[in-house]
C-alpha cells in the first residue's frame, strides 16, 4: 500500500512541481547559458557526449546551472548516479555511498557518479572521506558550489578534481529562459515585461522562473509591470559579505577608483552596502589607496578618506553612506600617483636584503653619548647652510639610490 501512494506521489510531482523544476533541461542541448565551457567542441560537452566525464567542481553563483549539468550528465551516462546534499549527509552517509559503489563494480563492473550538492558545506573530515574513493576511481565525484572552490575544498581533493566555473546568465539566455516559462504558464508578457523580469532575476533562471510563476497567478490576463513587481520582492543582490563576492567587489570597488570611474566606484560601493558590508571595512580600504594609489598627487586624498573613516564611526549607517559616496567619487576623480607605494616597496626590499647597512656617522644621534663615539660630527644644518638639502643623506652604501620618482601628475611635480 505505501508503495502504491508513493507511485502516485511521484506521478502527481510534476504537476505541483515549481515551475524552475518543471522546466529543468534534460538535455545539453535544452540547457541555456555556459557557452564558453559548453560550446560545440568543448572539453566538457565532448566529455558528456562520450560518457568520461571526470571528478569535477561545477562552481557558481545561484541559478546558473549548476544542478542541472549534473543531472544532464547523470541522464547521459551508463553509470549508476547517487546524490547527497553536503547540508544534511553525514560521513556516515557517504561512506554507504561508497560501499554501495564498490559493491556495484565488483558484481556487475558498473561505475557510480556521486553527485554532492553545496560541497563546500562538508566539513575536512567529511571531505577527507571522499578522497580514498576519488583517488583509486571508486567514484567520479561531481561537486557543487556557489562559494569559490579554491578556498572551501580540500587541496587533494581539488588536485583530483576539474573546475567548471560557470556564470550568471547573460540578458539573451535569461530572456530565453521566460520565455520558456511564459509558455509553460501559458502567460503572455510584452518584450519590455520579459525585459524587467530579466532585470529582476539577476542572472539567476530559477529566480526568472519563480517570478513568472508567480506574477502569472497574479495577473488578471496579461502580465504586467506591476505583477512582475508583486512577484520580484527580492532584490537580485548578488553580494554577500562572507563568500567570494567580497572579495569580487572589493576589488572591482578599488580598481574602479584607481582607475579614475567615479561611476563604478559608486555603483560598487552601494552594492557592499546593501550587501550588509562593514562601512568600517570599506572606509579602511579608500584610506589605503588614497596614499597607494593618489599619494601626493592630491595629498587632500588621504584626509578626505581619513575623514570618511572618521564619519562612520561618528554618524554610522545609513547616513554614512553619503560621506563614503563623496570620499569614493573625490578618490576616483584625483589625480593619480602610485609613486610613494613603490618607494616604500624598493625601500623595503634593500631593508630586507641589505638591513644591515648603518647610517652615516653625521647622520648619528649626536647627544653626550654619541658625541663621544664621534657620531653627528659633519652634520650640516640646512636652515643655515643651504647645501644641507643637497647632501645624500642615505647609508654609504646607498648613497646614489633612488626610491622616490614624483609622477608629474596633480601636485606631484616631476623633479
Amino acid at each position: 500500500m505505501a508503495d502504491l501512494f508513493s507511485d502516485a506521489a511521484s506521478q502527481r510531482a510534476s504537476d505541483v512541481a515549481p515551475l524552475a523544476q518543471r522546466l529543468r533541461p534534460s538535455t545539453l542541448d535544452e540547457f541555456v547559458g555556459q557557452a564558453h565551457m559548453l560550446g560545440a567542441g568543448s572539453v566538457l560537452r565532448t566529455a558528456i557526449a562520450e560518457d568520461r566525464v571526470r571528478s569535477s567542481i561545477f562552481y557558481g553563483p545561484p541559478g546558473s546551472g549548476k544542478t542541472t549539468l549534473a543531472r544532464i550528465v547523470a541522464a547521459s551516462t551508463g553509470a549508476a548516479f547517487e546524490e547527497l546534499s553536503a547540508v544534511s549527509a553525514t560521513v556516515k552517509d557517504v561512506r554507504e555511498v561508497l560501499a554501495r559503489a564498490r559493491e556495484r563494480l565488483g558484481t556487475t563492473g558498473r561505475r557510480t557518479i556521486l553527485f554532492l550538492d553545496e560541497i563546500h558545506r562538508f566539513n575536512k573530515a567529511q571531505q577527507d572521506a571522499l578522497l580514498p574513493a576519488v583517488e583509486e576511481g571508486l567514484v567520479t565525484l561531481i561537486g557543487a558550489t556557489t562559494e569559490n572552490p579554491y578556498y572551501e575544498v580540500n587541496s587533494a581533493l581539488l588536485s583530483r578534481s576539474q573546475v567548471y566555473e560557470l556564470e550568471s546568465l547573460s540578458p539573451e539566455d535569461l530572456a530565453t529562459v521566460v520565455r520558456r516559462g511564459l509558455d509553460e504558464v501559458g502567460a503572455h508578457a510584452s518584450p519590455e515585461i520579459v525585459e524587467q523580469i530579466v532585470r529582476r532575476a539577476g542572472g539567476d533562471a530559477r529566480s526568472a522562473l519563480n517570478i513568472v510563476e508567480l506574477a502569472a497567478e497574479t495577473a488578471a490576463g496579461e502580465i504586467t509591470e506591476q505583477s512582475v513587481d508583486d512577484a520580484a520582492r527580492k532584490h537580485p543582490i548578488v553580494y554577500d559579505k562572507n563568500s567570494d563576492a567580497h572579495y569580487d567587489f572589493t576589488s572591482a570597488f578599488i580598481k574602479s577608483m584607481r582607475g579614475s570611474d567615479p561611476q563604478a566606484a559608486v555603483f560598487y560601493l552601494a552594492a557592499m552596502l546593501e550587501g550588509g558590508e562593514d562601512a568600517r571595512f570599506v572606509a579602511r580600504r579608500m584610506i589605503v589607496l588614497a596614499s597607494e594609489d593618489i599619494g601626493n598627487a592630491d595629498p587632500r586624498a588621504l584626509v578626505v578618506a581619513v575623514a570618511a573613516a572618521q564619519a562612520v564611526e561618528h554618524v554610522g549607517l545609513p547616513e554614512a553612506r553619503l560621506n563614503l559616496a563623496q570620499a569614493a567619487i573625490y578618490l576616483a576623480r584625483a589625480p593619480k600617483s602610485n609613486a610613494s607605494y613603490l618607494a616604500i616597496k624598493a625601500a623595503t626590499r634593500d631593508v630586507q636584503e641589505r638591513g644591515n647597512f648603518q647610517p652615516p656617522q653625521s647622520l648619528r644621534d649626536g647627544s653626550y653619548y654619541g658625541r663621544r663615539l664621534g657620531h653627528g660630527e659633519g652634520y650640516v644644518y640646512p636652515h643655515d647652510d643651504p647645501s644641507g638639502f643637497d647632501a645624500d643623506y642615505l647609508p654609504d652604501e646607498l648613497k646614489g639610490t633612488t626610491y622616490y620618482t614624483p609622477s608629474g601628475n596633480g601636485e606631484e611635480e616631476a623633479e
